[in-house]
């Protein structure tokens, strides 16, 4: 298991949840490599797909930008080591496509 500790930035998830995030994250670096964030990424949404169900969206690298509408209770952003972490759950467009 990875000696440092993760640093919550902004997060509206329960502190359960924030920790559930935080572990996986540092699961996946003691399995993958540091660079290899595509393979980092996949364990953490994976492990939250099933233990949150499904819909759930990870990042990870050093420097990103992004923009999304997440659920309610569903959001952290952290970061361990030298990477930044963000997982959310999506959240589905409640508007009806046109016909």
């Amino acid at each position: 298991m990875l000696e440092g500790k993760a640093t919550v930035e902004d997060t509206d998830m329960p502190a359960k949840m924030q920790l559930q995030a935080t572990s996986a994250a540092s699961r996946a670096l003691d399995r993958f490599d540091v660079l290899d964030c595509r393979s980092i990424a996949a364990h953490i949404k994976k492990e939250f797909d099933t233990i949150y169900g499904p819909g759930w969206q990870c990042v990870v690298g050093c420097s990103f930008g992004c923009y999304f509408t997440h659920s309610k209770g569903s959001f952290i952003y952290f970061k361990l080591e030298s990477l930044r972490f963000l997982v959310f759950k999506g959240m589905a467009d409640e508007q009806p496509l046109p016909c």
